[in-house]
């Protein structure tokens, strides 16, 4: 069972496709905000401290790498845990995310909202247990 308030922030320019994975994270009682491009993304990060990022990488006024390089430079958002969900997976987006400290990455056309559930609700157990 999810923690109340555990909160993701879902940074998603497709409406569709961001309601999609809205409904199936509030109906696993997580509670969610959604940022529509990267700046409105990395601004929510900071200003609704949510306990879980899952990111987009193309994104309309600032791409989704470029938000999760702002994320680890600001010490209120650096430890924030960030999953990028996008259809984009070449090798150096790949590795550039890891880099910037993604701790997952998954694709939009191979993950159902209830998998990706399912991983944000793995990864909240193991921060329950590792503080």
């Amino acid at each position: 069972m999810a923690n109340a308030g555990f909160k993701v922030l879902l940074i998603e320019d497709d409406e569709a496709i961001a309601e999609m994975y809205r409904l199936a994270l509030v109906a696993a009682g997580r509670v969610v905000v959604i940022a529509r491009d990267g700046e409105e993304g990395l601004r929510m990060a900071s200003d609704e401290e949510p306990d879980f990022v899952v990111l987009d990488v193309r994104l309309p006024r600032l791409g989704g790498l470029d938000v999760l390089s702002g994320l680890r430079s600001n010490p209120q958002t650096r430890e924030m845990p960030v999953i990028i969900l996008s259809n984009v997976g070449d090798t150096e987006m790949l590795e550039r995310g890891s880099d910037l400290g993604a701790i997952e990455f998954m694709i939009k056309a191979q993950t159902t909202p209830s998998q990706l559930t399912a991983r944000i609700a793995e990864h909240e157990r193991w921060m329950a247990q590792n503080p």
